[in-house]
């Protein structure tokens, strides 16, 4: 077999192999007797068609196996013999290939990068320096009143934040039309998911009013037959309640889950969380900074096979974000080659350090991530067994657990100083409210 090599980029390589005549037809003669010993044609016996009969029927077929064979096994021989490993599959581009001839054909591919990852050694990482206090778990609770807010019947007119409910029937261009009509319908004053006119038209309204309301729906409203019309609904109130927050007593507490019904119990359960939440946050912020640190400091060549194995699943995870199935409909690619291509990069380095480091998955990690991943399940028995028969599942645990050790190989040989900041200020929780 001869090989020879050449370059033709920074990771770009062209192999091209010749398989000597007398290999591929000893290939191709082993081959066809075989085929010869099963063959059944038309007035033989199963296995007795002389071999020309045979050759005849079978030849071509049987000299595309032995192509596509000797390819295969020639070259991986020949990238054994030259220490190159490819990033992808190769192409194969025929130069000769005629029955009882040599075998002569082209790979082109690309090769993994050389990678020498710089020390971390000085690189400035912030640790932001939070902390969750009373007040913040104070904060938390009252968010918690919010949302399972209470309602009493009012007896004045309909204002911000009251639930009114009505009953309505619509008409467009006079006639009714699908959905125009609602029964014990309730809209909360000042939502931002209520239609304006309509919000508008119910403030000042009491038990026993009616309104005539126009209403124009957007052009992306969900039903095209509506999109950008008008209709008019006639608007009969029937309940107005004022809106209050509910005390904060064994009831509450019950209602977040606490058995006991004990305001300590749902404390301590709110900070728990709390921190949880922050720590993620903390973890979240360092990875990023280390990750953009690696990525900074070791520039390499991706092969261009990566990039776009990366691009292709971007673009589906877009689109399943989305509700998109059609592949068709495949949001547009430029978009996502630059992250792609440092996804890419960062899976090449993030690999060298693991295997320059000898970082072994530490099963102690990967057992807590587990866990912590079974917490939001219904039933978290059930999950672990899930988990555990699952190999991509366990896979994919393992895999993140590999990138934690690394950030942390990285963190120990870095100059990482404290930031200090409020839970608010990391989490962003609260801001809404206080802009209100």
């Amino acid at each position: 077999m001869q090989v020879s090599l050449s370059n033709r980029g920074a990771l770009e390589r062209r192999l091209e192999v010749a398989v000597p005549a007398d290999e591929v037809n000893q290939e191709f003669e082993q081959r066809l007797k075989k085929v010869a010993r099963s063959a059944r044609l038309k007035g033989f016996r199963p296995g007795k068609a002389p071999l020309p009969v045979v050759r005849k029927q079978f030849g071509e077929q049987v000299h595309a196996e032995v192509v596509d064979h000797l390819i295969r096994s020639s070259l991986a021989q020949a990238l054994r013999e030259q220490n190159l490993t490819p990033a992808g599959g190769p192409r194969i581009e025929p130069i000769a290939m005629a029955p009882g001839a040599e075998l002569k054909y082209a790979a082109v591919f690309e090769i993994m990068p050389e990678i020498h990852v710089k020390s971390p050694q000085g690189t400035e990482i912030s640790r932001p320096g939070a902390e969750v206090t009373e007040a913040d778990i104070d904060a938390m609770v009252e968010s918690m009143r919010r949302q399972r807010p209470v309602f009493t019947p009012a007896e004045r007119p309909a204002q911000e934040t009251d639930r009114v409910t009505v009953d309505y029937t619509g008409l467009m261009d006079g006639q009714p039309f699908e959905g125009g009509d609602g029964t014990d319908v309730t809209i909360i004053l000042g939502r931002q998911e209520n239609r304006p006119e309509l919000d508008a038209a119910l403030r000042g309204v009491s038990a026993g009013d009616t309104r005539t309301v126009s209403v124009t729906f957007p052009p992306e409203t969900s039903s095209p037959a509506l999109a950008g019309k008008t209709a008019e609904l006639k608007v009969s109130v029937k309940r107005v309640e004022a809106q209050s927050l509910p005390e904060v007593d064994e009831t509450f507490c019950r209602a977040f889950g606490v058995e006991d019904g004990s305001v300590e119990a749902l404390r301590a359960e709110v900070r728990k969380s709390m921190e949880r939440e922050l720590a993620d946050l903390v973890r979240g912020r360092l990875r990023a900074q280390v990750l953009d640190a690696l990525y900074a400091q070791n520039p390499i060549e991706v092969p261009r096979t990566l990039v776009e194995e990366q691009v292709q699943q971007m673009q589906l995870d877009a689109a399943r974000s989305m509700g998109v199935r059609e592949i068709s409909q495949l949001p547009p690619r430029e978009p996502f080659e630059a992250p792609a291509r440092k996804r890419a990069a960062l899976g090449l380095i993030l690999g060298q350090i693991i295997q320059s480091e000898s970082l072994q998955v530490e099963r102690q990690r990967v057992d807590a991530r587990l866990e912590d991943l079974i917490t939001t399940y219904p039933d978290p028995e059930e999950a672990r067994s899930a988990y555990r028969k699952s190999r991509e599942a366990m896979r994919q645990i393992e895999s993140a657990v590999l990138e934690d050790q690394v950030i942390d190989w990285f963190l120990e040989r870095a100059k990482v100083s404290e930031q200090p900041m409020s839970f608010q200020e990391l989490t962003g929780f609260g801001r809404e409210s206080q802009t209100r």
